[in-house]
């Protein structure tokens, strides 16, 4: 079987999972060709790492020569891992140069560019999957199959609430997250995950999304208000992980780019509170909350149906040590954390689920993921975990229709915002 050639674009931390995967783990159903950036030095980076693990270091392009690489090293799929305001520019080309497509998620972060990516997929021949992990996660793959199986009955209403540490919510605001252009927020760039679950267990699509949000806890002025705007618990030292400072310290001075920015300096323009009401077409209502200055982090979430509730609570860490300069979903955080699944029927007494708790990569899903995606095709998947283009744009709904709301303190309906039919 002839292994399936692919190229990289955006060499960022969040490349590292796709590059072993392909170069290393499944070398024999993959080849790695060519990396595409615009910072040489972050592509070098990931050379001299392949280097290390006994992986041949591949061709590098500047970014600008995105089609010219595609032709050159005559790629077959194209894996996205740029800033998430340049999904759209790759997902683009490579479909209309004849490529499938991996992206990491969210697939896009506005409307128009969402449309863009649509308008691409129905004119060319190519597929696009995006990259949600947390479908891979066998604590959420549980929740699908007890749902799906009728558990609670016809799902009636679900509350669904989301904890950043203030080391991992912090980190969104010293990157280039912290500009809504570069993610279109947490409502967008984060909460895509969740709002893909959602669509996902819910086994429906969001019609009605009402939503509030604010800059609460970081900023400038936030900083300054809470007294945390000299506060070193909040700096993080990359020069501490070497991966990181080769990254991002050693390659600044191509592009400027600073990681490790101050939280509580001015140009944050995303929020770091916020509730969303979400109406289902299948009826179901959900209330839905996300914080990103949680002193611990992990989430709840609640199904109530016809015939019962289901209750899980994660605890992915139970408090902050620190602002450890790790690779979130690489590196487990040093906390305990701890997961709990039950079910009641109604008349009957709870039952306790039993559930492993994996602390490597998001619960396991990482790994389990880039196996799905890269391992042998014609793998079962009788949960649907992979998920496409149009996956992708359903998960970005809830978050835009929030966005919306935000703005106009109105609900909004969402065919309004993008008509998928």
């Amino acid at each position: 079987m002839a292994r399936r050639r692919y190229a990289v674009v955006g060499t960022g931390s969040r490349a590292e999972r796709h590059v072993h995967a392909i170069a290393v783990e499944h070398a024999d159903t993959c080849e790695l060709v060519a990396f595409a950036d615009v910072n040489r030095t972050r592509m070098n980076v990931h050379n001299d790492r392949l280097a290390e693990l006994g992986a041949e270091p591949v061709p590098t392009y500047d970014a600008a020569d995105f089609l010219k690489m595609l032709d050159e090293q005559r790629v077959d799929v194209v894996v996205v891992t740029t800033v998430d305001r340049h999904h759209d520019t790759y997902v683009v080309e490579a479909l209309d140069a004849g490529r499938d497509v991996v992206t990491e998620k969210p697939m896009t972060t506005d409307v128009p560019s969402a449309g863009k990516i649509l308008d691409a997929v129905h004119r060319n021949d190519g597929n696009v999957t995006v990259t949600f992990n947390y479908r891979y996660n066998p604590i959420h793959e549980k929740v699908r199959a007890l749902l799906a199986d009728g558990a609670v009955g016809e799902i009636g209403s679900v509350h669904f609430e989301w904890l950043l540490d203030t080391r991992h919510g912090a980190d969104y605001f010293r990157r280039w997250h912290r500009d809504k252009a570069n993610s279109g927020g947490l409502m967008v760039h984060k909460a895509t995950h969740h709002f893909d679950l959602l669509n996902w267990w819910v086994g429906s699509v969001p019609e009605t999304v009402y939503a509030h949000g604010r800059l609460f806890f970081y900023g400038e002025e936030n900083g300054k208000r809470h007294g945390y705007a000299q506060d070193d618990r909040f700096d993080i030292k990359l020069e501490q992980n070497d991966w990181l400072k080769k990254l991002y310290v050693d390659a600044r001075h191509e592009d400027g780019y600073r990681r490790d920015q101050n939280p509580f300096e001015p140009g944050v323009s995303i929020e770091d509170d916020m509730s969303v009401l979400v109406r289902y077409a299948s009826g179901a209502n959900l209330t839905y909350h996300l914080t990103a200055y949680s002193p611990w982090e992990g989430y709840r979430l609640m199904v109530n149906g016809s015939k019962g509730r289901l209750e899980l609570e994660v605890v992915e860490n139970s408090w902050v040590s620190g602002q450890d300069p790790a690779v979130h979903g690489v590196n487990a955080n040093p906390e305990q954390g701890w997961a709990k699944l039950s079910l009641q029927r109604l008349f009957e007494e709870r039952e306790d689920i039993p559930l492993e708790y994996d602390r490597d990569g998001h619960g396991g899903a990482d790994q389990r993921m880039v196996d799905a995606l890269y391992g042998p095709p014609g793998q079962e998947d009788p949960l649907g975990r992979k998920a496409t283009h149009y996956d992708g744009a359903l998960s970005l709904l809830t978050g835009f229709a929030a966005n919306r709301s935000f703005e106009t303190g109105e609900p909004v309906h969402v065919a309004d915002v993008i008509d998928l039919r």
